[in-house]
């Protein structure tokens, strides 16, 4: 029986879908107005190895990850790029759909949009209004009610009143109180909007996920997923809004994925330490990102460093190795191989004691081919194939993975690329760029800008934060400075 950590629960629980054979699973997918970073990886990579195993085990699964394409950012982001909305974010969901195929990501069933799901939103909206959880505020924003849902807090473990007396809880004269959320925002002069029956406006983050989740799968399904960062308030306002609506229960069991951090510290932007999909792309093989990402349980932090990619990378030539000069069986039986490795990951999904498994398999592969015995070594590898694309990985071809190094996509590259080899050393010995090389990016940049060619300044801009330099655009142009 398939067991899963739910995080309402706190505790790992059996795998029992509300129709006999069948799951329904939701995801929260990226706000696309930038490219995807390494935390938006490992939420793809995660989700896609429960589909990959749920199905492998026979059970049909009805897969939904949304699209974010309205909201704060992506309003900012387009005004600075001088681009409209439905440009900004066409680009960026096709980087995303391109980073996620890169890395063996199967794509969604369903892949709803806020900008297209506004008939459910405003409908949920008007029936919180009904029921009386919402309510109109004198700014012309429709917030919800958190004091009337009693339950608030139970998934992540808060308390109202520990929320209220909270230095961090947004105060708005416009609230009944503090803890209230917005589900629809009043139109504010040159953004875009959409009618509804409160006036021109747009949704808020929390209802957009609570209409669109419950308009593919029904009122209660079975799993909902997403980082642990999302844990409060994202999930938490999803639950409330939900159930409140439908008066049902919304989720049976709540799956999050952990923390990305950068050499043992969190990844942010403001540390600079953040790192896009493509840049390290630009360096290691895919199936090594997936497999260093594999290589973690899903629920434990992550931690980026080089060296925990080279090793990700030499493990995985491990593998290949044993591959190597034989033609695995395809219809060879797994045995005891395939009872542990389904052992592993009937037990929430545990991918480090399944390549564990693989591990075992892949010495006997080899012991195999020491002695001769190639016939098993062609049985044993088939099972380490078939095994091994459970997981979306091990399947090329072991000569092709060992004469293909990194393959450099076009969009990672451009003729901006010869000034990042320009470099001088600092006092630490470490190389950075010099001021020419520095200046030189920036120029190109500023072109790249005025032919409104936003995938190349923004690929300059990113390549340059990865090098520690940091542009302010301001209207004089822009300057540069060097992170602290």
């Amino acid at each position: 029986m398939i067991q899963i950590y739910n995080s309402l629960a706190r505790g790992k629980e059996p795998l029992a879908p509300l129709v006999p054979g069948e799951v329904r699973m939701y995801v929260c997918g990226m706000t696309v107005y930038d490219y995807c970073h390494l935390g938006h990886a490992r939420v793809m990579v995660v989700f896609d190895v429960v589909v990959r195993y749920l199905r492998s085990r026979g059970l049909a699964v009805t897969y939904v990850r949304n699209i974010t394409d309205i909201d704060d950012k992506i309003i900012k982001r387009a005004a600075e790029s001088g681009e409209s909305i439905e440009a900004l974010t066409g680009r960026f969901i096709d980087a995303m759909h391109a980073d996620a195929d890169a890395l063996g990501v199967l794509r969604p069933d369903s892949e709803p949009r806020a900008t297209a799901s506004m008939d459910e939103i405003t409908g949920m909206i008007a029936t919180l209004l009904d029921k009386g959880y919402a309510y109109r505020a004198n700014n012309g924003d429709v917030y919800y009610r958190v004091s009337r849902f009693p339950d608030y807090g139970r998934l992540s473990g808060k308390r109202i009143e520990d929320l209220r007396a909270g230095e961090r809880v947004e105060v708005s004269e416009a609230k009944e109180d503090p803890l209230d959320f917005v589900l629809w925002k009043a139109a504010k002069p040159g953004e875009p909007q959409w009618p509804s029956p409160w006036g021109g406006g747009r949704p808020g983050w929390h209802i957009e996920c609570s209409a669109m989740s419950t308009h593919c799968l029904g009122a209660h399904f079975d799993i909902h997923g997403g980082g642990m960062d999302l844990m409060f308030p994202h999930h938490e306002n999803e639950i409330a809004q939900s159930e409140a609506a439908t008066g049902h229960k919304f989720v049976n069991l709540w799956m999050h994925n952990g923390f990305v951090q950068i050499d043992e510290e969190k990844m942010s932007k403001s540390l600079g330490n953040f790192f896009t999909v493509r840049e390290i792309l630009a360096r290691y093989k895919a199936e090594v990102v997936r497999y260093f990402i594999l290589a973690s349980h899903y629920r434990s932090p992550l931690n980026y460093s080089d060296r925990n990619l080279d090793t990700a990378r030499a493990g995985l030539d491990r593998y290949y190795q044993a591959l190597r000069g034989l033609t695995p069986a395809a219809a060879a039986s797994g045995g005891d191989y395939q009872a542990r490795f389904e052992a592993a990951m009937d037990d929430d999904f545990n991918t480090p004691e399944a390549w564990a498994v693989l591990s075992d398999l892949r010495n006997h592969v080899n012991l195999a081919k020491d002695k001769g015995e190639f016939d098993e070594a062609n049985r044993l590898a088939g099972v380490l194939v078939r095994l091994g694309g459970v997981l979306g990985m091990l399947q090329q071809d072991p000569e092709d993975w060992f004469k293909t190094g990194v393959v450099a996509r076009p969009e990672s590259l451009g003729s901006h690329s010869s000034a990042l080899n320009s470099s001088v050393a600092t006092a630490d010995g470490k190389p950075t760029l010099d001021d020419t090389a520095i200046q030189s990016l920036i120029d190109q940049r500023a072109t790249a800008r005025r032919n409104k060619d936003f995938a190349t300044s923004d690929l300059i801009r990113d390549e340059l934060d990865a090098q520690g330099i940091l542009l302010e655009d301001g209207p004089q142009g822009t300057t540069w400075r060097r992170k602290s």
